[in-house]
């Protein structure tokens, strides 16, 4: 079994609070639009990482994470990238690829939209953690946490952190 901290969208934001739940988890995942490598750093000088690059990441941070993430943990396929949509609006630049090939699980982030939705025509969960950090129009900060334990995503959580 493995916890997962999930967050996207720091936008050069980290603090105490986020970090909290860093400490907490197995391992974090962050799905894009970092900001700034510092924030990345901090992560891993705690936890294990596994990171995307977004739209708005610089050379950087893109020659460190690649743009898609695709692994499998325990027993689930797992597929992360920033600008990815969700179920009946996947974006053009993934959608003949999640058609052939679904994984398990599919994370984006970029819309700093929280989003969990199951695609009953892919059989996949989508996951939008919606944005841990203060640069948006979101009014809440959040992220999301769960468990995989073999072939199962469990113990699902939504974290809102402070207003922006």
């Amino acid at each position: 079994m493995k916890k997962i901290l999930l967050l996207s969208d720091t936008h050069n934001y980290i603090d105490e609070q986020i970090l909290k739940f860093v400490k907490q988890a197995d391992e974090v995942w962050h799905a894009g639009d970092i900001g700034n490598i510092s924030v990345t750093d901090e992560i891993q000088k705690i936890k294990p990482l596994r990171a995307v690059y977004g739209n708005i990441d610089d050379k950087t941070i893109r020659s460190e994470f690649p743009l898609h993430q695709k692994f499998t943990i325990e027993n689930v396929p797992v597929w992360i990238t920033h600008i990815g949509g969700y179920p009946n609006r996947y974006d053009m630049s993934i959608r003949n690829e999640i058609n052939q090939n679904p994984p398990k699980l599919f994370i984006s982030g970029h819309s700093h939209i929280l989003k969990v939705m199951f695609d009953k025509k892919l059989n996949l969960l989508h996951i939008n953690p919606g944005a841990a950090g203060k640069h948006g129009f979101h009014k809440v900060r959040t992220m999301t946490r769960f468990e995989i334990n073999n072939d199962k995503i469990e113990n699902l959580e939504v974290i809102e952190l402070q207003k922006r």
